[in-house]
């Protein structure tokens, strides 16, 4: 008996054995093939999500940048404005007498001129010399705020003088034997820029020469009363700490990011210098994509900086995002191997216990790939319930604290969407606001037959600093008002409710534009410690006679158009600004309207919109635009102009408040 079963005791044996190692190779199988799915979804999470943090690091730190070099170039631009303003009315400023430098003057915070070379007389210059010397009181209170990243504040002038406003005295003392300092400004790169390109532009960086750091100028021109060129007021900002604060990132062994200037060099905290690797890998995508994958395994992420028209970038190798997962799989192939050595030691001894063993050991992973399904599918409170002291239960835990800090993220980024919910209704309001604090029912007099006006504000920002205003003072006499505040924002709103009150209130007492004008000066430049100031187009218009009397404190020519001529602009000399300085006084121009006549006023928002191609849309285009629409009412004219704005300007932001009013002057029904 015992010989006969003996083929069937080994046929058993075969055949258990064969399930043995079936079951093997089939366990083996589904464990391996769900942690490739596991694998592979883990990969692709994290590829997805690297490429967007990424593509939004590279977004937040261009717009920092912008934000922080923006904020200097509407200081440049201020000065530039106020420098005009001194040539336009030099006998409203008294002369300020402006010494070259001198060790005395050593580390101490002072205005001192150069001289461009040893041709040029001081006499010849003294004069346009102290009527400039008076750019030191708006250029004292910027420098005290900003001194940590301002370096120096200058100009320089055809006529050949500079003025400076720094602490930089000793390095700057005359030569022995000279009584002048001298400096040739005009070889200079901010001074040729500026001049040539008509605009508001950053130099590339360089180093400053006295030793104070990394160092980028912001360059505006200028020009005289007749509008000629003049010169060019700069300022030199040290970028070390908006380097340390914009570029200096911790992304990992071999990750870098990187600034490229206009010429393609790589601006680093200790100086410049050509990185030939990203240039090219910049150059290839071409502002095209935000972020993509070289062939040899390097991610680059990009993104350009507006005001300055540098390119920030983050290069980071691919092996530093996939570390993480590739530990992963370490783990789960050493587990996969211990299971296959354990469970074919054991098969030959007994398969039921082999069998056991590979539900055991698959069960948990089957388990934790659903719970991980679970997870992934967006119910964060759900936790894997594999509890194994081992490597799986190990990843069970790190998922579960996956989904805990994913939790607390979702609900850290709900708050955070709610705060800026509010602060985003807060600003509606106020938008609504300062938009009800502006005439905006139109007809506004409609019982009055001899006029008919229409006005419009476009904000660029939540709240705006333009304003424009119209009322009766008098059954006979209509005020106009068009004025634009200095700077953006809450602060220049706040500064515009109180200039436009201050103005109706004044003009509603009665007197000339000039009294109007003079006495709200007095009462802005009180108290005036942020140093905004109004730049205002006022005029009286007695609606009987057609007879205007106009005051323009440092703002944009009117337009006029007769009834059977073209548009044009209406030019006549400007005063400063309203809350420049105490004591100004105003000049006043006079002109007649006859019926069938329009008049046109506008901030600089309208003549200054810019395109992508930094293109300023300017005066001789407005023109143009009011001519192509000679036959439209006023309430059809002002759409039609910002249509025409709007064409131009393209996909563009728009830096500035866009406001215009529109007046066409019918006479009395005598007149008519």
């Amino acid at each position: 008996m015992s010989a006969k079963r003996s083929p069937i005791r080994k046929k058993v044996q075969r055949m258990v054995l064969g399930i043995s190692l079936a079951a093997l190779v089939l366990t083996s199988a589904v464990g391996l093939v769900s942690m490739a799915r596991i694998q592979g979804d883990s990969e692709s999470a994290l590829i997805h999500q690297m490429e967007q943090n990424l593509s939004n690091i590279v977004i937040s730190k261009a717009n920092l940048a912008d934000s922080e070099l923006g904020k200097f170039t509407e200081h440049v631009r201020d000065f530039a404005g106020y420098i005009h303003g001194l040539y336009q009315e030099p006998s409203t400023y008294l002369p300020r007498e402006v010494l070259p430098p001198s060790m005395e003057n050593a580390n101490r915070y002072v205005m001192q001129r150069d001289l461009r070379d040893r041709n040029v007389s001081l006499d010849s210059i003294r004069t346009e010399l102290n009527l400039l010397g008076n750019v030191e009181q708006i250029w004292k209170p910027v420098m005290a705020q900003n001194s940590s990243v301002i370096a120096t504040i200058y100009l320089g002038t055809e006529s050949g003088f500079m003025l400076a406003y720094d602490n930089a005295s000793q390095s700057a003392v005359p030569e022995p034997g000279d009584t002048e300092g001298y400096y040739n400004y005009t070889a200079s790169d901010w001074y040729n820029r500026a001049k040539s390109t008509e605009m508001v532009c950053f130099t590339n960086v360089y180093q400053d020469s006295y030793g104070r750091g990394l160092t980028i100028t912001c360059a505006a021109p200028f020009y005289d009363a007749k509008g000629k060129f003049a010169g060019v007021v700069g300022m030199d900002i040290l970028i070390s700490d908006l380097y340390r604060a914009v570029v200096e990132l911790d992304l990992g062994e071999g990750a870098y990011a990187f600034l490229l200037d206009h010429k393609g060099n790589t601006i680093g905290p200790d100086g410049v210098a050509s990185d030939g690797e990203a240039v090219g890998r910049i150059a290839v995508l071409g502002g095209k994509q935000k972020v993509f994958l070289t062939g040899d395994g390097v991610y680059y992420a990009q993104e350009r900086i507006r005001s300055t028209g540098w390119t920030f970038g983050v290069r980071i190798p691919e092996s530093v995002i996939l570390a993480p997962v590739r530990s992963v799989n370490r783990t789960v192939v050493i587990t996969m191997l211990l299971f296959l050595a354990v469970f074919a030691a054991i098969v030959i001894l007994v398969f039921l216990v082999a069998r056991r063993f590979s539900a055991k050991l698959t069960g948990p992973i089957a388990s934790l790939k659903k719970d991980v399904e679970t997870i992934s599918g967006g119910n964060l409170d759900y936790r894997a319930k594999v509890c194994d002291n081992d490597e799986i239960g190990d990843l069970a835990g790190s998922f579960n604290n996956m989904a805990a800090s994913l939790k607390d993220y979702v609900k850290n980024l709900a708050e955070v969407t709610a705060e800026k919910e509010r602060i985003g209704a807060e600003l509606n309001v106020a938008t609504q606001i300062q938009a009800d604090m502006l005439p905006r029912i139109f007809p506004p007099f409609p019982e009055r037959k001899e006029f008919d006006i229409y006005a419009t504000m476009t904000p660029a920002k939540e709240v705006g600093g333009d304003f424009y205003d119209f009322f009766l003072i008098d059954s006979d006499h209509l005020a106009l008002v068009m004025a634009d505040v200095s700077g953006k924002g809450v602060p220049a709103a706040l500064f515009m409710v109180i200039s436009k009150t201050l103005i109706k209130n004044r003009a509603q007492m009665g007197g000339t534009p000039s009294d109007i004008l003079g006495d709200v000066n007095s009462q802005l430049c009180d108290g005036n410690e942020a140093g905004l100031f109004v730049t205002v187009w006022l005029g009286i218009l007695e609606i009987s006679t057609g007879r205007v009397i106009s005051a323009n404190a440092g703002h944009e020519y009117p337009a006029i158009k007769r009834k059977e001529g073209a548009w044009e602009l209406m030019k006549a000399k400007h005063s400063p600004a309203v809350a420049v300085r105490a004591g100004l006084k105003f000049r006043e121009a006079e002109f007649e309207l006859c019926p069938g006549d329009s008049f046109y006023l506008y901030t600089d928002g309208v003549a200054e919109a810019t395109n992508a191609g930094n293109e300023l849309y300017g005066t001789d285009r407005m023109i143009d635009a009011l001519n192509h629409h000679t036959d439209e009412t006023v309430e059809e004219l002002l759409p039609s102009m910002k249509r025409e704005i709007d064409a131009f300007v393209g996909d563009a932001p728009q830096f500035d408040d866009i406001t215009m009013l529109a007046l066409r002057y019918s006479g009395t029904v005598e007149a008519k």
